[in-house]
């Protein structure tokens, strides 16, 4: 059973023209008995409003540049909520852990620079098709998987 219709268009407006996140956080909150709360809400525009990875404190900073108060606790909260219903990602970087809107994204790789952390998000069918012939001459299937190459980006190589 789906969100009602007519809540969904109510809070579309507020939410940037997301209605499929929204209608997927309700459905996910009211199949476990938790309430939609307009700092879910808040939470969730900020969270689209990322193209990239982001740590719970940027966000927290952006939050307070634009007016809202907002818990560092609460925003930890919501985004592994997010995580579970499936709208972010967690992603450990090394000892940082940051968080992704998967919501414009397909599967992507990545390069991370082990010196000022700057995190390149990539696509490469060729590395996807090894793996793929690496996994089926072991006779695996692969279901999914996480590809990150650690290294220096250039403005740390030099």
């Amino acid at each position: 059973m789906s969100a009602p219709a007519a809540l969904i268009e109510k809070l579309n407006a507020r939410t940037q023209g997301n209605p499929f996140y929204l209608e997927e956080l309700l459905n996910y909150l009211r199949d476990r008995g938790l309430k939609y709360t307009l700092e879910r809400e808040m939470l969730l525009q900020a969270v689209m409003r990322h193209d990239g990875h982001f740590e719970p404190e940027e966000m927290m900073l952006n939050l307070r540049q634009e007016g809202h108060r907002v818990a560092k606790a609460t925003i930890y909260r919501t985004l592994n909520l997010f995580c579970e219903a499936g709208l972010a990602q967690a992603r450990h970087f090394g000892t940082q852990t940051q968080y992704d809107n998967v919501s414009h994204k397909g599967h992507h790789d990545h390069l991370i620079c082990t010196d000022c952390g700057k995190i390149v998000e990539f696509e490469n069918c060729d590395i996807e098709r090894l793996q793929e012939e690496v996994a089926a001459l072991n006779g695996f299937t692969i279901k999914t998987h996480r590809l990150e190459l650690y290294g220096l980006c250039s403005r740390c190589r030099h």
